[in-house]
């Protein structure tokens, strides 16, 4: 590899990934859910691409923030290296400083350790984001193609995603736009190692045939991922289609006269499978004002579907625009305001996720006022719970003025206010972002059961604003319970009605931790309450740790595990070990 010592360690095993956004902002943190969907936080309080997300959650990994690079970072790091004096008095350009930014970042992050181990990943994958041709990521097109050079044949596997379209009027799947994209990117010095193919249907043969005639890559290195019931199928997909063994090969990995270890994927067969087969629904109102891109909800939506399928129920998510319940739309847009409380009062239970901004508040408010009401199980996260609390101060307090700061500075009952340690002035990374530890108040409700009696648990956050800590006590008379606080007592974390069926509000954003197999406790506290089986999960859940005495805790505490249906292999309750 360069004729010195390994760049990137590589074997075939764990692997830690790195995404490349060739956006000037420094991270996703202020960029709204309609330009690029979700904000995905990290355990140290990075906010990064939503494809992270996916990341930890197929390879069940913990990511950092400097697993994604973007081009604020890297002309950041460049531009305070200049300030510094650092490159010694010559000029700073793109080629070769950015590019040698770039090349530097990627090899320092795959040495970090993303498994929870102490040892580097075997494989480090690299997603650089975009499209060949354009503008922002020639910088990062340039530094990839350098070391590819730099490391050598088997240490670098280019595979370049493309799609095979259909004409619907012939039907025949069309191998111009693979054929131009691969050469633009031969153009700019990188070769594809294998093809990933995008398409509706199967690839026909005669398909792949010319495909590898006109882009040099052979057959067996031409994968096809097709359009499928369920993207659980798609490791599947690659497995039956011997992805590994052409990664192997590339890598330089392949023993020749060995069979190379089948992929352990029994578990994502059967879950892949089960979820074809599911068919008792189970309907969930999702309030927000984000509605009109999935991916705004991205990991909350994941994090539905992992709990409905470990309790053997099809989800259906109705997607509820808040601006549609309030008043003014009855008047405005009443087929809005109709379809809107139509889907909310058929819906078996009600999640309220998190945002920012006064629009659409008082139909989340609504929302939560209609669950509270009618005794329909209701998740509130971030904002959803801070709505909860308004509601329940207005409603039942009968504190008309209560209100969050954020919406009206001036409120004559803060019940909600902007921290003290956040920033008004600068948006990027000052919240309270990333990891933090929750402690259980009260040791018989429903959330502390979920997470298997533990004493606390460690979820991550991303919220500017909190429940007044001084008007708590109010709150705890007339009924509010807050079962979940921050190690200082003074932070609300969960809030609880003990007298509903399921009626929760978290600080905290439990849908960032969910995993295929490893469903949020929440989560599945939510899909259980809305299909009539939380007393049976709470019997599992709260069963689930045989003494109520302390265990070990730390690093290297053992895991507790709880089997559902078959579905859950290792369920952690917080998703590392539950201490108790």
């Amino acid at each position: 590899m360069g004729g010195g010592q390994p760049v990137i360690r590589v074997k075939f095993g764990t692997s830690c990934s790195a995404r490349s956004d060739p956006y000037l902002n420094t991270d996703a943190g202020t960029m709204s859910p309609f330009e690029h969907g979700e904000v995905f936080v990290l355990d140290d309080g990075g906010e990064v691409d939503l494809d992270l997300g996916n990341y930890e959650r197929f390879l069940d990994i913990k990511l950092t923030r400097d697993n994604n690079i973007t081009t604020g970072k890297i002309y950041q790091a460049v531009i305070n290296k200049e300030r510094k004096g650092d490159y010694l008095g010559k000029t700073v350009q793109v080629v070769p400083h950015i590019t040698d930014e770039i090349q530097d970042w990627i090899e320092r992050v795959a040495m970090n350790p993303v498994d929870g181990t102490d040892k580097p990943a075997d494989v480090c994958v690299i997603e650089l984001g975009g499209t060949i041709g354009d503008i922002e990521s020639m910088p990062f097109i340039e530094a990839l193609g350098q070391f590819s050079y730099r490391v050598g044949p088997g240490n670098f596997c280019l595979v370049h995603v493309s799609l095979v379209p259909v004409l619907t009027v012939v039907g025949e799947q069309k191998t111009k736009p693979t054929q131009h994209s691969v050469r633009g990117l031969r153009g700019l010095g990188l070769m594809p190692d294998i093809l990933a193919c995008r398409s509706t249907q199967p690839l026909e043969e005669n398909v792949k045939l010319k495909l590898s005639q006109f882009c040099q890559v052979p057959v067996s290195n031409i994968v096809n991922l097709h359009d499928v019931t369920n993207i659980w199928h798609i490791p599947l997909l690659l497995r039956d289609q011997r992805a590994h063994e052409a990664i192997l090969k590339v890598l330089g990995l392949w023993c020749v006269g060995k069979v190379p270890q089948e992929p352990k994927l029994s578990e994502w067969t059967e879950r892949a499978s089960r979820f074809d087969k599911l068919k008792s629904p189970v309907r969930i109102a999702m309030v927000g004002k984000y509605t009109g891109i999935s991916d705004s909800y991205l990991s909350i939506l994941k994090a539905l579907l992992h709990a409905s399928v470990a309790l053997d129920r099809k989800l259906v998510v109705d997607w509820v625009p808040s601006c549609d319940l309030e008043d003014s739309a009855a008047v405005e847009t009443p087929d809005a305001y109709e379809k809107a409380w139509g889907l909310l009062k058929g819906a078996n239970g009600v999640l309220v996720p998190g945002g920012f901004g006064d629009r659409g508040v008082q139909g989340k408010i609504l929302a939560a006022k209609h669950a509270r009401e009618n005794n329909v199980p209701y998740l509130g996260i971030c904002l959803g719970m801070q709505i909860a609390v308004i509601e329940y101060a207005r409603s039942v307090m009968k504190l008309r003025d209560a209100n969050s700061t954020e919406f009206d500075p001036a409120a004559k009952t803060p019940c909600v206010i902007f921290m003290p340690e956040g920033s008004k002035t600068h948006m990027g990374a000052t919240m309270r972002l990333g990891s933090r530890r929750t402690f259980f108040q009260v040791n018989n409700c429903k959330s502390a059961k979920l997470y298997a009696n533990a004493n606390y648990v460690d979820e991550r956050h991303r919220h500017r604003y909190e429940v007044n800590p001084d008007m708590v006590s109010e709150f705890e008379k007339a009924g509010l319970s807050f079962v979940g606080r921050d190690e200082s007592g003074r932070r609300m974390e969960i809030i609880e009605l003990p007298t509903h069926k399921f009626f929760v509000g978290t600080q905290f954003h439990p849908e960032f931790n969910s995993r295929p197999g490893k469903p949020s406790p929440l989560f599945l506290g939510l899909i259980a309450a809305s299909s009539g089986q939380l007393e049976h999960l709470l019997q599992r859940t709260s069963g689930a740790v045989s003494s109520p005495t302390r265990c070990i805790a730390g690093p290297g505490a053992p895991k507790t595990k709880l089997r559902m249906n078959g579905l859950v292999s290792t369920y952690f309750a917080n998703g590392s070990s539950i201490h108790i």
